[in-house]
């Protein structure tokens, strides 16, 4: 299930890295990445948000939205990330990040983001985009629209085989509904 409060860590996270700005296009890549990663090492991304196709490679659709000033649940994404300004996102935070202040990210959550920043981080944004075409083998041309990516897909390109791939998507699935059940509780 999508996490803002997450998502909005993360991006607070790799903007910091950036010193505290970075183009839209690099900020989406680094948190797909990340997501895609933590599927790799954990079978379940950090941010819960939907993965899709577009034109510019793979990206987080809910995340996207909160960029572009669509959406936003509780206001977790402006407290930490600037309004966007042209191509570029910012840090709102004031001042360096501490680990008490990402609390809504567990230490493997940050692991994943230093080893996503360590590899990506010095990748300029039509770098890191084109790299995400050939990398991620669960991201289609969409042809100018935006297609899902179902996370099985990312698990088969991850190495996964269909059988672990499908389990791995099913308990996605069904941590969701216990997520959600417990939301409106």
């Amino acid at each position: 299930m999508f996490n803002e409060k997450k998502v909005s860590q993360m991006a607070a996270f790799f903007l910091e890295k950036g010193h505290g700005s970075m183009p839209v296009l690099k900020l989406m890549k680094l948190l797909y990445l990340a997501d895609r990663e933590s599927m790799d090492r954990y079978d379940e991304p950090i941010s819960g948000d939907r993965m899709v196709s577009m034109p510019h490679g793979p990206v987080l659709s809910r995340t996207l939205e909160l960029i572009n000033g669509e959406c936003s649940d509780t206001n977790d994404w402006s407290h930490w990330v600037t309004g966007r300004a042209g191509y570029e996102v910012g840090s709102a935070k004031h001042g360096p990040l501490n680990r008490d202040s990402l609390g809504a990210l567990s230490d493997a959550d940050i692991e994943v983001l230093t080893d996503t920043w360590d590899r990506f981080g010095q990748l300029g944004k039509y770098e890191i985009r084109d790299l995400t075409h050939t990398m991620c083998g669960e991201w289609t041309d969409p042809k100018g629209s935006m297609n899902p990516i179902p996370p099985r897909d990312v698990f088969l390109a991850l190495g996964r085989n269909m059988q672990q791939a499908n389990e791995a998507q099913e308990r996605l699935a069904e941590a969701a509904i216990v997520d959600r059940l417990f939301a409106t509780i």
